[in-house]
C-alpha cells in the first residue's frame, strides 16, 4: 500500500501471500482484497502518526463465488461491500455444484417510475 498523491512517501505491505482486487471500507478503517486462493480477504487499518494494518483475516471462502481474474475474463472488482462493511455482493459462479435446478435469470424494469404512476393513482 502506497499513500496518494505522494506514492514515493511510503509503502506498507497488507498481505504476505498477495492479493488482488482491494476495496476500501466506507470507514476507511478495513482494506478488503481477493486473495491468491480467491477468498475475501480483510485487514483493519490505523492512520494517524504512523501506519499499521492489523493481520488479515479470511472472510468469504473463493471457491463457491466467481473471481474474473483468475478466469479468465476481463479484469475488475468482482464483489462488492455494504456501507457498514459487513456484507459483500459477489456473483455466484454457475458451475458450482449447490445451484438450485432452476436457470439464473434477471428482471429489468425500465422506466419504472412511470409504472408506479400507472399503479399508485395520486
Amino acid at each position: 500500500m502506497r499513500p496518494f498523491p505522494d506514492v514515493n512517501s511510503g509503502r506498507w505491505q497488507v498481505s504476505s501471500g498477495g492479493g488482488s482486487e482491494p476495496l476500501w471500507a466506507r470507514s476507511g478503517r478495513e482494506l478488503f482484497y481477493r486473495g491468491p486462493d480467491d477468498a475475501v480477504m480483510g485487514a483493519t487499518v490505523e492512520s494517524g502518526a504512523g501506519f499499521k494494518t492489523g493481520r488479515p483475516v479470511r472472510l468469504v471462502e473463493g471457491d463457491r463465488y466467481y473471481a474474473g481474474l483468475t478466469s479468465g475474463a476481463a479484469p475488475g472488482r468482482t464483489y462488492d461491500v455494504s456501507p457498514d462493511g459487513k456484507r459483500f455482493l459477489m456473483v455466484k459462479d454457475a458451475g458450482t455444484a449447490d445451484q438450485s435446478g432452476a436457470p439464473p435469470s434477471i428482471v429489468v424494469v425500465q422506466h419504472w417510475v412511470e409504472e408506479l404512476r400507472h399503479l399508485v393513482p395520486r
